[in-house]
């Protein structure tokens, strides 16, 4: 992963809530944070007869900018079978979204939450690990 890339990419548009001294593992970990607060909102959106379509738009588009920014960032050449797995996994929660949008669902989204938060647990890890 492009340590580097994602982190100037997430001070750039998060300035509130990371500081100069948050470790590349704590931003990626907050990316996640981000990526699934966004997911969970979208998929409860979907799910209400009184859509607020402006709230649902706004974090369809951020799922779609974090997810691409996750994507970008990966290092197929140091990352290897990890880096092309997480792109697989990053693309199948990009398409469940855009399904789950086309078809004004929720099930794949929910699907997707459900496989992200295993890495977003696994990045709070490395983050409280490199803490110490």
């Amino acid at each position: 992963m492009n340590f580097q890339t994602i982190s100037e990419a997430y001070r750039k548009t998060e300035k509130q809530s990371v500081n100069e001294h948050s470790s590349d593992y704590e931003i990626v970990a907050k990316i996640f944070d981000e990526l699934i607060r966004s997911m969970n909102i979208y998929a409860a959106e979907v799910d209400k007869k009184d859509v607020n379509h402006s709230l649902k738009s706004e974090h369809f588009a951020r799922i779609l900018t974090i997810i691409y920014t996750l994507q970008a960032s990966l290092d197929f050449e140091k990352g290897g079978e990890i880096a092309n797995n997480l792109f697989r996994l990053y693309e199948y929660a990009r398409q469940k979204v855009l399904s789950d949008m086309r078809d004004q669902t929720n099930e794949g989204t929910k699907s997707a939450i459900h496989h992200l938060d295993e890495i977003r647990e696994a990045w709070h890890t490395l983050a409280d690990k490199n803490e110490s």
